[in-house]
């Protein structure tokens, strides 16, 4: 393999790789920008839609089916449990928050082992998307090809949506100052029940676009999470760009780092948020405290 041909194809793998950490990074950071609220059970969520994913993968015989499904469903689930818990939490203290989230992820995790079982469950993508293309001579999988297209239209779409949408106009200003939005006529509780299934649909879009390479297995949510939050303080607690920033990063940290020295990938990533938060406390695009 030539030098270009491998910085091109292990460049695609990290734009892949970053395209499902941004699903859950943006959803994280959405969650946050306005509410306040550190989902401990985003992980559990992105698992979650992998599950789901699977099961309407497998009834329909459409992996598109499952790409739309799982994502609504996750995300009524969320607004729901917003619903319903969280929004008697809002006068409390935020260490409620923290624990209930915790205990939800606790919930789905054994809902999901008790309903699918502990072993893992294979997704197949579409036949479509189940071939290679030769890039420089090189064979390179079409699905991951698929991944960093999707990265690039969700982004687009979530930019756009909240730069022009009405609803995205509320959820910015409601994130900016929510007791002006109310005095305006703002239904503030609404928008945050809105956000939280956006944030949890998110998740679960990552879930699903993760399967047919990694399988849908319990040990998901452990396996993001982490990931999520390194995202999230590199960009900045409620940026939606600055999510978008640290995705690339630690993409690109995990795939070269797994590469040329894979026993020191996982240090390296958190040795580019060190230096991050060391420059920028408050991330590259958050707001310094």
């Amino acid at each position: 393999m030539t030098t270009l041909a491998f910085l091109l194809t292990e460049s695609l793998n990290a734009l892949s790789q970053a395209a499902l950490l941004f699903f859950l990074g943006v959803g994280l950071t959405l969650i946050f920008g306005l509410m306040r609220i550190v989902n401990f059970a985003h992980g559990a969520l992105y698992m979650l839609g992998a599950f789901v994913g699977y099961s309407l993968a497998k009834g329909s015989g459409n992996f598109w089916v499952a790409l739309v499904g799982a994502p609504l469903l996750v995300g009524m689930f969320g607004a729901g449990f917003e619903l319903t818990v969280l929004r008697r939490l809002y006068r409390r203290d935020a260490h409620a928050f923290l624990m209930v989230t915790f205990g939800l992820a606790l919930v789905v995790g054994e809902a999901v082992r008790l309903i699918w079982g502990p072993d893992a469950l294979q997704v197949a993508p579409p036949s479509a998307l189940a071939g290679v293309v030769f890039l420089l001579d090189e064979p390179f999988p079409v699905y991951r090809l698929f991944l960093v297209a999707t990265g690039i239209v969700v982004a687009v779409a979530i930019w756009q949506f909240l730069e022009r949408s009405k609803l995205g106009l509320l959820i910015r200003a409601t994130s900016q100052n929510a007791d002006m939005a109310s005095a305006l006529g703002v239904d503030v509780k609404r928008i945050r029940s809105s956000v939280f299934g956006i944030g949890c649909a998110l998740a679960a879009l990552g879930g699903v676009l993760a399967a047919p390479l990694v399988t849908a297995s319990n040990g998901m949510a452990a396996t993001v999470i982490i990931d999520a939050f390194v995202i999230v303080i590199i960009g900045g607690m409620g940026s939606f760009l600055g999510s978008l920033i640290g995705a690339l990063l630690v993409g690109f940290v995990q795939v070269f780092g797994n590469y040329y020295l894979p026993d020191l990938a996982l240090a390296f990533m958190y040795l580019v948020m060190l230096a991050v938060l060391v420059v920028r406390p408050g991330g590259l695009l958050g707001k310094e405290t």
